[in-house]
């Protein structure tokens, strides 16, 4: 039985149309994850949020949000802006998908040959993601999750409050389960 605990640290970023997001708009409940490309527990996590959407993806709302910790990890920065560029063209989530099953062992060219795969713009995939404007908005983002709280990757925040969760299926369905239990009562 997994312990449901909370962290009475709220989100201070609101989800917004410009956050990577899927799931209904209309959900009852959203996940905000902060990660990072490199990251194992976020790699974890990964499998984990992609088994959730399977099977709770009708009442959750799923965002991701980069928290690239370039100082641990010197590719999570580069994966942010591939997976920005492509999002640029419709297919944030396919190229998220790409890297994150590369498990931490990515280079450029792979971020490249992702695109490629995607069928992308290739100049405007190569521009964007070299582009100052991306880097500035991954930044922000990372900055923004630092003034909730964020420290550390894989971190979790279900209905705004950041929440103490490994970041493995099991536990994540608890939470997700627990807080539909109360929003339904």
């Amino acid at each position: 039985m997994t312990e449901i605990s909370f962290d009475p640290v709220e989100l201070e970023a609101e989800v917004t149309e410009d956050d990577h997001r899927r799931g209904p708009d209309d959900a009852p409940l959203t996940l905000v994850e902060y990660a990072d490309y490199q990251c194992p527990a976020c790699i974890e996590g990964y499998y984990a949020v992609e088994e959730l959407a399977q099977t709770h993806g009708d009442r959750l709302l799923i965002v991701y949000r980069h928290f690239p910790l370039v100082s641990y990890h010197p590719m999570a920065m580069p994966g942010a802006l591939a997976a920005d560029a492509a999002g640029l063209q419709g297919k944030f989530w396919p190229m998220h998908s790409k890297i994150f099953e590369a498990e931490g062992d990515f280079n450029n060219d792979d971020l490249v040959r992702f695109a490629g795969e995607l069928e992308l713009d290739m100049a405007r995939f190569e521009a964007d993601r070299h582009s100052d404007r991306l880097e500035r908005h991954i930044r922000q983002v990372r900055l923004e999750g630092a003034r909730s709280g964020v420290n550390g990757t894989p971190t979790f925040f279900l209905g705004g409050v950041r929440i103490d969760a490994d970041p493995t299926y099991e536990t994540l369905a608890a939470y997700v389960d627990h807080f539909l239990e109360h929003i339904d009562d």
